[in-house]
């Protein structure tokens, strides 16, 4: 068991960058997260557009200014799909989000470990 652990640490810590490329790594990876966060911030615009739509056909219905009588029997069931439309992109978002948090703690990690492998390798810092 403790040759499986011991190969899956250097496996592990084969993937990681040197620590001579420490700042160019953590630059890369301040890139990486802004882009991530940019790209969250649009994509949490969708469900509240979608909500949004959702709340203005309301209040046209009870103020009375729905549609046509022809098209009143498909008003409820367009409402009901803009707001499951709304409901599934939200979900798409919180999805998203999670895997950005997961990704801004993985990159915290490694950046750490990089860290401490140049803080070693330093000559006379024992």
């Amino acid at each position: 068991m403790e040759k499986q652990n011991e190969n899956m640490r250097e496996r592990l810590l084969a993937r990681l960058p040197q620590p001579e490329n420490l700042a160019a790594y953590r630059e890369e990876t301040a890139l990486l997260l802004a882009k991530r966060e940019k790209a969250l911030f649009w994509e949490r615009l969708v469900p509240i557009a979608c909500y949004v739509i959702v709340a203005f056909m309301m209040v046209l219905w009870l103020l009375g200014l729905t549609p046509a009588p022809a098209m009143r029997q498909y008003f409820w069931p367009l409402v009901a799909f803009v707001y499951f439309l709304a409901a599934m992109q939200d979900l798409r978002y919180r999805f998203y989000q999670s895997k950005v948090d997961t990704l801004k703690e993985v990159k915290q990690i490694q950046l750490q470990i990089l860290e401490l492998q140049a803080s070693l390798q330093k000559p006379g810092s024992e």
